[in-house]
C-alpha cells in the first residue's frame, strides 16, 4: 500500500492487488529517485503535496489534465523503467533519445536532456530504494519524505 501524509496532515493512499502489486512499489520508488534528484516539483508527489488524491493522477478525473511538469517525469520514469527492465545502462545522449521517443509518441515537448551525473545520481538514488524496499520484513513500512518546496527549483 502506498499512504502518502501531506504537510497538513491529510491523507491520500492505494492498496494494489494481483498483477499491479509487484510493479508499483518499484516504480513509485522509481518516481521518488527522478523527482527528488532531477529537484521536480510537480511530478506525482508533488501532485500529492499540492492536494492531489493519488486517484487523480491519471489526468482522467475532474482535476482535469496533468501539468506538463507531470508528463516529463512520466516519460523519464517510463524511460528509467525500460533501461532497468532491459537490463543495459544508456549514455546520457541514448538515455536523452528515448526519453524524446517516449514524449513525441504522446504529442508532448521533449524532456530536458539530463547529463550523465544527473543520470547517475537517479540511479544511485533508485538502487538505495530498491535495496532498501527488497530488505523489508514482510508487513515492515518504509518511510521517505519529500520535500517540493525545500530548495527544489523546476526544471
Amino acid at each position: 500500500m502506498l499512504k502518502c501524509i501531506r504537510g497538513d496532515g491529510s491523507v491520500t493512499w492505494q492498496k494494489q492487488e494481483g498483477k499491479h502489486a509487484a510493479f508499483f512499489p518499484l516504480h513509485d520508488l522509481t518516481h521518488y529517485a527522478v523527482e527528488s534528484e532531477l529537484s521536480f516539483r510537480r511530478g506525482f508527489y508533488g501532485l500529492i503535496a499540492e492536494g492531489w488524491e493519488i486517484a487523480e493522477t491519471t489526468g482522467k478525473t475532474a482535476r482535469g489534465a496533468l501539468p506538463n511538469e507531470t508528463l516529463e517525469v512520466e516519460y523519464l520514469v517510463s524511460a528509467f523503467s525500460a533501461e532497468w527492465a532491459g537490463g543495459t545502462v544508456s549514455t546520457a545522449a541514448e538515455f536523452n533519445v528515448l526519453a524524446a521517443t517516449f514524449a513525441d509518441a504522446k504529442g508532448m515537448p521533449d524532456p530536458r536532456e539530463l547529463s550523465d551525473e544527473e543520470l547517475c545520481r537517479v540511479r544511485s538514488r533508485f538502487n538505495e530504494l530498491a535495496t532498501q524496499w527488497r530488505a523489508l520484513p514482510v508487513d515492515a513500512t518504509m518511510q521517505l519524505s519529500f520535500n517540493c518546496s525545500d530548495g527544489a527549483q523546476s526544471p
